[in-house]
């Protein structure tokens, strides 16, 4: 067990909680055939930024020029035209963060749909990976004898990592929430996916979300490490993270982008062929 012991130089603005100082980054590499137009979401959330302590360093080779603007989502999205070849992509940063795991929505209230603010219905309804009304009559079968709220949620948590067997040769990037339960498969956007799902079918919004996810207070993976996807629901008039593929809470996510589901993040989006060719994720102390 990999436990964080902070240097007491490291001090938080209250004089006694501790920082630390996660550095993360990637290494990404498209071929094209031509000049592809494309669109990366692969910069760390607006709102998240002022804890870093060393900013992005976003570089191209070859130097490609480039443009960024805000998504209807909040993410920072960058638009560009990769040149015919290879297009390599690097990115490091450092952030502070105060070390401890996430919160649970033990005692959050969970609102009517009535009370819902209208920015959070959208996470109510079906989306591409989120087919609800394939899983509405299963949920409503399998959790609608529980109190509303956090029992509720633990439930479909609970369900949904014991439902799905984590496997990367079992990845399928057109998979949905229907076909990640009956197939019993996936990756982390699978636990996502029918988390996020069977939380919609009992009117509590949940969105999509993507970034880092280090091995921070955890035994180490030995896997290479990915991008890693989670997902929030809104109750007691916040979002609170959670995790069905972990399902605990963890110290350290760097949110990407969030979204319904996975096509509203996917860190590119090319408009021709780029063949992804080298992806690295770096999230260390």
């Amino acid at each position: 067990m990999f436990l964080y012991r902070p240097d007491p130089s490291s001090v938080g603005a209250n004089g006694n909680q501790p920082l630390m100082l996660i550095k993360g980054g990637y290494n990404l590499a498209y071929d094209c055939l031509d000049y592809t137009p494309m669109v990366l979401a692969i910069h760390i959330r607006p709102e998240e930024t002022v804890n870093l302590v060393q900013p992005e360093t976003f570089t191209l080779s070859p130097e490609t020029s480039f443009t960024q603007y805000i998504d209807s989502f909040g993410n920072r999205c960058t638009r560009l035209i990769a040149p015919p070849g290879r297009l390599s992509i690097w990115n490091r940063f450092v952030m502070a963060h105060h070390g401890a795991a996430e919160e649970l929505p033990i005692h959050a209230y969970q609102h009517t749909v009535p009370e819902l603010p209208d920015d959070t219905l959208q996470y109510l309804v079906g989306s591409r990976y989120c087919d609800t009304q394939k899983l509405a009559p299963l949920a409503w079968s399998l959790f609608g004898g529980y109190w509303k709220g956090w029992s509720l949620v633990k439930a479909i948590l609970d369900y949904t990592h014991d439902r799905i067997w984590f496997s990367y040769p079992n990845a399928r990037d057109e998979r949905t929430a229907f076909e990640a339960h009956q197939e019993r498969t996936g990756v982390c956007r699978d636990f996502a996916h029918l988390a996020i799902t069977l939380c919609r079918c009992m009117n509590i919004p949940a969105r999509y979300c993507t970034g880092y996810l280090g091995d921070i207070g955890v035994p180490a993976d030995p896997a290479p490490m990915d991008f890693s996807a989670w997902f929030e629901v809104f109750m007691g008039g916040r979002w609170w993270t959670l995790d069905a593929r972990h399902n605990q809470p963890r110290i350290g996510r760097i949110v990407v982008a969030r979204g319904r589901d996975a096509a509203d993040v996917a860190i590119s989006t090319a408009f021709g062929t780029a063949v992804l060719t080298e992806f690295s994720v770096i999230t260390e102390l």
